[in-house]
């Protein structure tokens, strides 16, 4: 039996070899359900020997991977997965999103998204999405699979950058949001709102970040190579912040963005 989608998740980017190895293996062991990788992270094979030394049923486990911006034809992409399911020895992965827009739309979304839907028809993933989609694009793949297709658009939020304005477009379409990069570098833990916070409440500041998303139905992916930092995000689901403590942090918005390549979308 397949298993939705846990809240909170093990990011891996920028996690290599041994590195990549030990903290998913350690994340299986706290606990962790939900591990994201993608193709551009050159650690599918490390996350699956974790995920294959770990002891855990592969059917207790969400595993999502992501197709890069070089693999978004037809001919291209379902190949690209086929690599991936090998690389991170499963037969099919939980979910498989877009990673970035095709820059200058060199490929159109129909193709991506048609070629990505005949890979879930062959059983190759689970389910599909986007990452770093604004609305434009969204609105674009909803006419193309329709929003109940999209399990989630995954994209940069945390208490510095809350994409507002995408965050009410996609939950008035029912669309999910899985939020990458939610303690922004690190950024977010120096905030003396949220170390306040966090102090009166015998909790982390990655906690009360965390939290915050959490309480607003966001999946959050944070990643760690430390094992006391694996346990205390996990935990992170235990907090609950009263209204107060949320209006608080969701004042520090200031459209601080941490990811931005130079092939990136136009924002909301």
């Amino acid at each position: 039996m397949s298993i939705p989608m846990p809240a909170i998740g093990l990011g891996t980017f920028r996690l290599k070899g041994q590195t990549a190895i030990d903290s998913v293996r350690t994340g299986l062991e706290l606990g962790y359900r939900h591990i994201d990788t993608a193709q551009i992270y050159g650690n599918e094979a490390e996350v699956g020997q974790a995920i294959a030394e770990s002891g855990v049923a592969r059917e207790q486990l969400f595993l999502t991977t992501k197709i890069w911006t070089d693999r978004y034809t037809r001919d291209k992409l379902i190949a690209s997965l086929e690599e991936s399911l090998a690389r991170l020895r499963v037969e099919q992965v939980d979910l498989t999103l877009i990673h970035w827009p095709s820059p200058d739309a060199a490929v159109p979304l129909a193709e991506t998204l048609g070629a990505l839907a005949e890979a879930k028809r062959r059983g190759l993933t689970r389910l599909i999405g986007v990452s770093n989609f604004p609305i434009a694009l969204l609105r674009e793949a909803i006419a193309l699979v329709g929003a109940g297709e999209i399990a989630t658009n995954q994209v940069e939020i945390h208490p510095l950058l809350q994409n507002r304005v995408l965050a009410e477009f996609a939950r008035s379409q029912g669309i999910h949001l899985t939020a990458y990069m939610p303690l922004a570098y690190r950024k977010v833990l120096v905030e003396p709102v949220i170390q306040r916070i966090a102090q009166s409440r015998s909790a982390t500041p990655a906690q009360v970040a965390l939290a915050w998303l959490l309480q607003q139905g966001y999946a959050v992916i944070p990643s760690s190579t430390k094992r006391e930092n694996l346990a205390s995000n996990l935990a992170a689901a235990g907090l609950q912040l009263s209204e107060a403590e949320m209006a608080e942090i969701t004042a520090l918005d200031r459209g601080e963005r941490v990811v931005n390549p130079d092939f990136a979308p136009a924002w909301d």
